[in-house]
């Protein structure tokens, strides 16, 4: 197969304060001819590309796709054929929940030479600009990253929430605030107590950040009282105990853009 000139680089943007971009992330998107860019990519980091670039939004959210992960697909290829340097930036980390598998093997299957650069997962982000440790020693041992939000393709859920209520120290749930009355009707129904602390973080490391802290039993209805809204990650377990607030860093002056 013929291997066509340009390299595509997945690149993960971070949660979305432009000081969590890595080194390699702002060399890249100074440097590249074209970009390919999600949802969740704050201004300042398209900011970073030069005026000659060629940027092209590919975002999707939940009910709104601007563009199918078929025609992203297509249009990566494309570029990679007038662009010898074509980033594809998206938001966290490419590979977690960002598709980033999919693209990759489509554009290794037509010849296109592919780099990932890992990015700051939100997951991880939201947990440590809130003070919370997502393992401890004192009896928190194992996270576990899950979606909330599987594609409308499934015939049925992938997730087994109830053999997780049991499964695991700490959950970290991307996606999860549209169908978190029946994850929370699921790790209950599993063994999970009511009283297992839960927080849920909104626009995490940008403005607008905030949280709640609360019990799995009322969680579902705190979040609907104070509107939360995505991207917001939720994270239950005894960790959310062991907050430190004050370390927690403070949040960028950025904005993120939010659901529709």
């Amino acid at each position: 197969m013929e291997t066509l000139s340009g390299t595509v680089y997945l690149v993960g943007a971070g949660p979305g304060d432009p000081d969590l971009l890595t080194v390699k992330a702002n060399k890249l998107l100074r440097q590249c001819g074209a970009l390919v860019y999600d949802s969740l990519v704050p201004n300042e980091m398209l900011e970073l590309v030069s005026k000659s670039c060629k940027c092209v939004f590919v975002g999707k959210r939940r009910g709104h796709h601007f563009a199918s992960q078929v025609s992203t697909n297509d249009v990566l290829v494309e570029l990679s054929k007038s662009h010898k340097c074509v980033v594809r930036l998206k938001g966290g980390d490419p590979f977690i929940f960002g598709r980033g598998g999919e693209e990759a093997e489509y554009l290794r299957s037509h010849g296109v030479p592919v780099e990932i650069v890992p990015g700051v997962t939100s997951g991880i982000a939201a947990s440590a600009y809130m003070g919370i440790p997502l393992t401890h020693r004192s009896g928190c041992s194992s996270v576990t990253f899950v979606t909330g939000h599987e594609g409308f393709h499934k015939k049925e859920p992938s997730v087994n929430w109830k053999n997780l209520a049991n499964g695991s120290h700490s959950l970290v749930i991307y996606m999860g605030v549209q169908n978190l009355q029946y994850i929370v009707g699921e790790l209950l129904d599993g063994g999970l107590p009511p009283e297992t602390p839960s927080a849920v973080i909104q626009q995490a490391t940008v403005k607008g950040q905030r949280y709640l802290i609360t019990t799995l039993k009322d969680l579902v209805r705190k979040v609907q009282e104070d509107k939360f809204q995505s991207p917001a990650i939720v994270i239950v377990g005894s960790v959310v105990d062991f907050q430190v607030k004050e370390c927690a860093p403070k949040a960028s002056h950025v904005t993120m853009p939010i659901s529709f």
